[in-house]
């Protein structure tokens, strides 16, 4: 009778650490890329730290204004993903960090964003730091390159959308190209905006 009522303890017990791990939802194959300090200057000519953003769950890319290849598309698709969190009354932040600083004014910015359908209450687009800044900002935040193409007014960057948690770390990445995973990146947002930070 002792040796049941035992196993039904331990049972019970294991039941509710089980479920206990069920209610808490927790990303996996995380990047954990720490955010490194970066100043910079808004499309509406604010100032902008990275320091700022602690606290908040957002999304980041690497674009520039006279791209001729990837930037256009990954912006749009930035603007869709912009959107469907709206739809879903979710409080995530947007940053596009040019690339292209020398090229790219706040004006210059804004105008761009505008005309892939950004909305700018919660995408902020910057600019105002040297190139070797975003060059190694890029490298050691983002694991990506931001480098200019000699000869050329182009520059090769990473075409990911990262994932960043309240604690300024990157925790995942995706296309922001083709196939953009917009439900995963929502319901992966979901599990940050949920955690205590």
């Amino acid at each position: 009778m002792k040796l049941n009522r035992f196993l039904l303890l331990t049972l019970l017990s294991a039941l509710v650490l089980v479920m206990a791990a069920c209610g808490k939802k927790e990303l996996e194959d995380t990047l954990d890329w720490k955010v490194g300090s970066f100043q910079a200057t808004t499309q509406a000519n604010n100032s902008f730290s990275t320091d700022e953003m602690k606290g908040k769950v957002w999304i980041a890319d690497l674009i520039f204004t006279s791209c001729e290849t990837v930037c256009p598309p990954m912006t749009r698709n930035m603007s869709q993903l912009q959107k469907k969190f709206k739809e879903e009354g979710l409080d995530v932040e947007f940053v596009s960090f040019s690339v292209d600083p020398k090229v790219d004014t706040p004006e210059k910015l804004k105008e761009f964003g505008k005309s892939h359908g950004a909305s700018f209450k919660n995408w902020t687009y910057v600019t105002g730091y040297s190139q070797k800044d975003i060059q190694t900002f890029a490298k050691d935040t983002f694991h990506t390159l931001a480098e200019k193409i000699e000869g050329t007014d182009q520059v090769s960057h990473g075409s990911s959308f990262y994932l960043i948690n309240k604690d300024n770390v990157v925790m995942k990445k995706y296309s922001g190209t083709q196939d953009v995973q917009y439900e995963q990146i929502i319901k992966d947002a979901k599990v940050l905006l949920n955690e205590e930070s």
